[in-house]
C-alpha cells in the first residue's frame, strides 16, 4: 500500500454522486473508483450510465432534482452497503440571458437545478454518515464574482457556498465535513454547447489573457480536488472552497493582454 492509499483511507468507503455519468461527474466517479471507493450514481443520461465501467456500483437512471428519485438511491445505498462516507453533488446547469429577459418559471428551474437538490441530498446524507463523512458540492467561480447573463445561476451557486459553510459548522461535532469545489472554465460537452465556440476562451490567445496559468481546466483538475476532499488527507478541512481555476479567482479581473501585459482594464491599443 502506498503513502496516498494509507493516508487517504478511501478503499472500501461508499460515495454517492449526483450526475455521475458524464462530464465532470464521470471524471469524479472514475477517480473515486480508482481509489477503491464503492459508488452509487444517479443520472438522467441512461446511455452514459450504461457505459460506466465501475464494477462495484449502484446506478440509478433518474433526475437528482426529484426528491423521490434521490431518496430511492440513498435507500438502495444503505441497503446494499449499510454506510455512506461521501456525498458529491455535481448536478447543475444554466442558460445565458439578461435577468430582465428571464421569468419566474426560469428562476424556479435554475434554483431546482443548482440549489434545491443539494439541500435534499444533504438532508438525506447527514443522518446516514454515522461514522462521519465528507460532503462535496461542485459550484463555480461565478458564485464569487458577477456573472452578467447568469444572474440567478450565480445567486444559486453562491447560496450553495453559504449553505455549505453553515452546514459545515452544524455537523462538525459529528465528524462530517462540508466543502465546495469551484472551477472556472472546464470544457465539457454541455459547456461547449452553452458557449457555442463564440467566446475568447475558444482561442489560445484568449485563454492566455484570461487564465493566469495559460490553459483551460481539465476534468481531472476538478476530480483530483474531490478525491482529496473525500479522503482523510483533508480530515481537518471543512466549510471552505477549493478553486481549480488556473488563478482566475485570484486575478479578480486582471488580464494578461497580448503585447501589453497585466492590466485590469482594456489597453487602449486593443480599442483602436
Amino acid at each position: 500500500m502506498g503513502w496516498f492509499e494509507e493516508r487517504g483511507g478511501l478503499a472500501g468507503t461508499v460515495a454517492l454522486v449526483t450526475g455521475g455519468a458524464g462530464g465532470l461527474g464521470r471524471a469524479i466517479a472514475t477517480d473515486l473508483a480508482a481509489n477503491g471507493v464503492r459508488l452509487a450514481i444517479i443520472d438522467r443520461d441512461r446511455e452514459a450510465l450504461d457505459d460506466l465501467r465501475h464494477t462495484d456500483s449502484l446506478r440509478h437512471h433518474g433526475d437528482a432534482r426529484d426528491p423521490d428519485a434521490l431518496a430511492a438511491l440513498f435507500k438502495a445505498t444503505e441497503e446494499r452497503w449499510g454506510r455512506l462516507d461521501t456525498l458529491v453533488n455535481v448536478v447543475g446547469g444554466t442558460f445565458r440571458a439578461p435577468f430582465l429577459d428571464t421569468t419566474p418559471k426560469g428562476w424556479d428551474a435554475l434554483l431546482r437545478t443548482n440549489l434545491l437538490h443539494v439541500l435534499h441530498a444533504c438532508a438525506l446524507a447527514v443522518p446516514r454518515m454515522r461514522a462521519g463523512g465528507s460532503i462535496v458540492n461542485i459550484t463555480t467561480i461565478e458564485a464569487h464574482r458577477a456573472a452578467p447573463g447568469f444572474a440567478v445561476y450565480a445567486a444559486a451557486k453562491a447560496a450553495v457556498e453559504q449553505f455549505a459553510r453553515t452546514l459545515a459548522v452544524e455537523v462538525a461535532p459529528n465528524g462530517i465535513r462540508v466543502n465546495n469545489v469551484a472551477p472556472d472554465f472546464v470544457p465539457t460537452p454541455r459547456l461547449a454547447a452553452l458557449s457555442a465556440g463564440d467566446d475568447a476562451l475558444s482561442d489560445p490567445v484568449g485563454v492566455r489573457a484570461a487564465i493566469p496559468m495559460g490553459r483551460v481546466g481539465g476534468v481531472t483538475d476538478v476530480s483530483g480536488c474531490v478525491v482529496f476532499l473525500a479522503s482523510a488527507l483533508s480530515g481537518f478541512l471543512t466549510g471552505t472552497t477549493l478553486h481549480p481555476d488556473g488563478g482566475t479567482h485570484a486575478s479578480a479581473g486582471w488580464f494578461n493582454w497580448p503585447d501589453s501585459g497585466w492590466a485590469n482594464h482594456v489597453p487602449l491599443d486593443h480599442l483602436r
